[in-house]
């Protein structure tokens, strides 16, 4: 996987120099040396190189502790006393205990957000005064590198290609978790199950399994969910939404899985079979229901 992914870095296409060519260990081609892979999106390059302190984004060093990049073996020796949280680099640490001690922040003059240096500051203040600004659709961005891959989306341009199945991608990012598809990797691993998976976004849904986090709540009912697709689905309750029609008989549903289960009574599919008499069922309730009252004095 590792050669897999060093042809990736090479074929990428060269990205002018800038005053963001190395800042906290990640290079301006978003190789991102913690995890030896190109993982890093946009959302990771917003973390790492702007820094924001606010309550959507972490700062700089909190992207060091010992929570981020978890597929990341290297040694992690310096420790917070207070949180008990680990970092790669004493820096990180001092930057950590500096925000936890109510060391100052820099705020922005022109929003709320505010920043752990002065250098991500000025950084950000880049997108008030509209000097990476898209001619497309008018979004500013901390940088050309940014505004580069963001005018891809307008562009349709995919300059990462797959070498197993061509299929292309707008960010190496994108690429390197494509590639997982075939080379089976999966390098994220849940330190309390050992369950391992191909994305990170995927462990950190399957931790709320263990930690019983369900961050997303429905402003109507205040019923919480541990996925945000749960969320959307819930949401059909209140607004009435059914986005699942049958193409034969029109009937409509708020859940895909709904209309797969409809769509047996067209078909006569019966996917669910009676180990003990064979019978068959188009649910898997109606199996569990011919057992209980079948059955069960077997």
């Amino acid at each position: 996987m590792q050669t897999y992914i060093n042809d990736i870095i090479k074929s990428r296409p060269k990205i002018p120099a800038s005053p963001l060519e190395k800042i906290s260990g990640h290079c301006v081609l978003y190789n991102c040396v913690r995890s030896q892979i190109a993982c890093c999106t946009e959302q990771c390059f917003m973390l790492i190189f702007t820094g924001e302190r606010s309550v959507e984004v972490k700062t700089e060093a909190d992207s060091n502790d010992s929570t981020e990049h978890l597929h990341d073996d290297k040694p992690r020796p310096y420790l917070s006393t207070v949180c008990e949280k680990t970092f790669t680099r004493k820096d990180a640490l001092n930057t950590h205990k500096h925000l936890q001690s109510g060391g100052e922040l820099y705020s922005c003059t022109q929003c709320e957000k505010r920043f752990s240096t002065q250098h991500y500051l000025m950084m950000h203040m880049n997108v008030h005064s509209s000097k990476y600004k898209c001619t497309e659709c008018g979004q500013n961005f901390i940088s050309n590198q940014v505004l580069t891959r963001h005018r891809r989306i307008h562009s349709g341009e995919k300059p990462f290609e797959c070498n197993v199945c061509s299929k292309r991608f707008r960010e190496a990012g994108n690429l390197v978790k494509h590639g997982r598809i075939h080379s089976g990797e999966k390098p994220y691993k849940c330190h309390m199950c050992d369950k391992v998976f191909s994305e990170s976004g995927h462990l950190k849904r399957h931790m709320r399994v263990h930690t019983g986090e369900k961050p997303y709540k429905c402003h109507m009912c205040d019923k919480v969910f541990s996925q945000s697709g749960v969320l959307n689905t819930h949401m059909r309750v209140h607004t009435g939404d059914k986005p699942f029609t049958c193409q034969v008989c029109n009937k409509a549903f708020s859940e895909s899985g709904n209309l797969i289960t409809h769509m047996r009574v067209h078909t006569g599919d019966k996917p669910y079979k009676c180990s003990l008499c064979n019978k068959s069922f188009s649910q898997s309730c109606s199996l569990q229901t011919h057992k209980r009252h079948v059955h069960s004095t077997l």
